[in-house]
Parts: structure tokens; C-alpha cells; sequence
């Protein structure tokens, strides 16, 4: 099973974004949404942004995952 996981936008460098979730921060590739800001929750997948999302979808989502999987992730 694949999963897509929702992160909150920390910064933006060229094709490139920090993405923070779970208390932690990566590097993630921006080129299938080049549009991408600072701020905006985004569905990431295999170091890929998929799409912006809205928060109030972001937030059920990490509290879904939170409550399957429970603090692990």
C-alpha cells in the first residue's frame, strides 16, 4: 500500500521544499507543483510534493493516521 502523507511547507529553494510532519523536516522534490509556498499543507508521497491541500483537511488527515497508527509515524 502506497500512502501519501500530509506536511506543512517550511520553506521553498528553487525545485525544492522543506516539508515539516511528525517533528520532523525533510527535503522534498516541488516539480509536479511548482506552485508550492510557504505555509501551504501538502500531500507528499516518495520525496514528491502531489498537491497543495487545505489545513482543515490536512489536520483530519494527520489525526486519522495518528489514531491508525498511533505515534509512531
Amino acid at each position: 500500500m502506497c500512502l501519501a502523507v500530509p506536511a506543512r511547507v517550511a520553506a521553498v529553494e528553487e525545485r525544492y521544499a522543506w516539508i515539516e510532519a511528525y517533528g520532523n523536516r525533510r527535503r522534498v522534490a516541488t516539480g509536479l507543483v511548482p506552485e508550492v509556498k510557504v505555509g501551504d499543507y501538502v500531500l507528499v508521497h516518495a520525496g514528491c510534493v502531489l498537491q497543495v491541500i487545505d489545513e482543515p483537511e490536512a489536520k483530519e488527515t494527520l489525526r486519522l493516521l495518528e489514531e491508525v497508527y498511533g505515534t509512531s509515524l
